[in-house]
């Protein structure tokens, strides 16, 4: 095993819980941020989940990490993809509703009053592993080492192990979308839905095509762990993507809402985006998260 996967959040390179919680906070100004910090360094069981800390945080500290920024609002023709970016996202595991519902009552209080919370969502595993269209999610994730490559910074001091996380809120219009044929519905994803196989003739604007990852230049691998999402009214994909840097996203979200070429992505036909955001999720040193690069 690798310096960078032994000194990685052991959360981000394993498989999808049945259930988890996506939670963002916002930074209280007038409180010790730094002293919660610390209690969420000491106190955050790492088999628990993923703890990401976004640039308003960073700021705050007076510190940088090379490539993390704030997530960049785009617009396409009769969409926008918003940023809803906050100063930190916890994802937690869970094998049941209760489980997490115990692990935010402790987050929470560790991290309190100098973090509110802004946003949360609890996303779940759907038919082994597909989005609630049906269709497989993650096929084209990196198998092995090349998960851990390119999930994960290698070899800078203080930040070896560390990642980046996109975090992006997806809600599809499932009626909308199943009343297309099938032929149609898997000319949108770019593959059959019935066997995951991918579409030769696919158009342009197939999802497949616009974020096929040895596409570009350089590739823009990405470990995905995204997890469906159902609410009252709305449902839809709770998109988290690790990456050793987050200009990979930002690249193949410009090719998505067609900055690049002019063709959108087929997804906009059926969903749209409602949140984004960019986290640097810390490496670790034994069983608690390194914040030295923070300066703590």
């Amino acid at each position: 095993m690798s310096a960078d996967v032994l000194n990685s959040q052991p959360s981000i390179l394993i498989g999808s819980p049945p259930v988890g919680r996506s939670l963002t906070f916002r930074l209280m100004l007038d409180a010790d941020f730094r002293a919660a910090l610390d209690r969420l360094r000491a106190g955050f069981t790492l088999d628990s989940g993923v703890v990401g800390i976004g640039e308003p945080l960073m700021r705050a500290l007076e510190r940088t990490v090379p490539g993390l920024e704030t997530f960049p609002a785009m617009s396409g023709p009769a969409f926008a993809v918003p940023s809803t970016q906050q100063a930190l996202w916890v994802f937690l595991r869970g094998e049941s509703r209760g489980a997490l519902f115990d692990a935010t009552v402790k987050l929470r209080s560790m991290i309190d009053p100098a973090f509110e919370l802004h946003d949360l969502m609890e996303p779940f595993v759907y038919a082994g592993g597909r989005d609630l269209t049906g269709y497989e999610d993650g096929t084209e994730n990196p198998k092995g080492d090349k998960a851990a490559e390119a999930a994960l910074v290698s070899g800078l001091k203080g930040m070896a192990g560390s990642s980046f996380v996109a975090v992006q809120r997806w809600a599809h219009d499932l009626k909308h979308f199943e009343g297309y044929s099938q032929d149609r519905r898997d000319a949108i994803i770019g593959r059959r839905r019935d066997t995951n196989e991918e579409l030769a003739d696919a158009p342009a604007s197939s999802h497949v095509k616009r974020t096929a990852q040895e596409s570009y230049d350089p590739p823009a691998f990405m470990w995905r762990r995204s997890m469906p999402w159902a609410g009252t009214n709305e449902q839809g994909l709770e998109f988290i993507a690790y990456m050793n840097s987050p200009g990979r996203f930002n690249r193949m979200m410009r090719r998505m809402v067609g900055l690049e070429d002019g063709i959108a992505d087929g997804l906009f036909k059926f969903s749209r985006a409602l949140t984004g955001g960019y986290y640097w999720c810390p490496p670790v040193t034994g069983n608690q998260l390194d914040l030295s690069h923070l300066g703590m």
